[in-house]
């Protein structure tokens, strides 16, 4: 397991999940990690189990000095594009922060347009404490609401593939059509409805 870097001060990481999905929002964290309450076991949350990423979020809602979730919708990723709607959901999760950040740290090359300096680390849920964690409750929170969704929409198995674009979503999106929380602006998306 990599020795994750913990920034000094109130810098906040931040992490998305769900740029690539064709379906469902895009999610965003930001983290403020308290170096008093060291977590362990903190990485990239792809390189971790479902379950392991479980109890690390807990863990993070619990030690961390502040932690905020938000998301852009379906509407906005197809209105604004996916990098400007995962930015908005990187603002609002940074503005749903209780404790105001003097910095942030982004995984990535890009960063969002935010009150404070902020500094993109590619890789960096793998190299920055507060990215991974951040990375871990995007994921968790994204991947229950795609659970939610599959509930709405059982016939394409979001609850299996998480709305990612595999053979077996493409199949279901070319039997049933496009759902109300596809991303129309996705090339696989938008195809299906011109054959419609």
């Amino acid at each position: 397991m990599p020795e994750l870097i913990v920034p000094a001060g109130l810098v906040c990481g931040i992490d998305e999940a769900g740029r690539g999905p064709l379906a469902g929002p895009v999610v965003a964290a930001a983290v403020i990690l308290d170096p008093a309450r060291p977590i362990s076991g903190l990485n990239d949350s792809k390189k971790l189990s479902e379950k392991r990423r479980q109890q690390l979020a807990e863990e993070i809602r619990i030690n961390a000095l502040a932690w905020s979730v938000a998301e852009a919708s379906v509407e906005e990723i197809d209105r604004l594009n996916i990098l400007q709607a995962t930015f908005l959901a990187m603002q609002r999760a940074v503005a749903g922060l209780v404790i105001e950040p003097t910095a942030a740290m982004v995984d990535g090359n890009r960063c969002p347009k935010l009150a404070i300096p902020v500094e993109a680390v590619v890789k960096g849920d793998g190299k920055i404490a507060s990215i991974a964690a951040a990375s871990i409750l995007a994921k968790t929170v994204r991947d229950s609401g795609m659970l939610e969704l599959h509930e709405h929409f059982p016939q394409y198995g979001f609850d299996r593939h998480m709305g990612y674009p595999t053979a077996a979503h493409f199949a279901a999106l070319e039997r049933h059509g496009a759902s109300p929380v596809h991303r129309r602006s996705f090339a696989p998306v938008a195809a299906q409805l011109s054959l419609l």
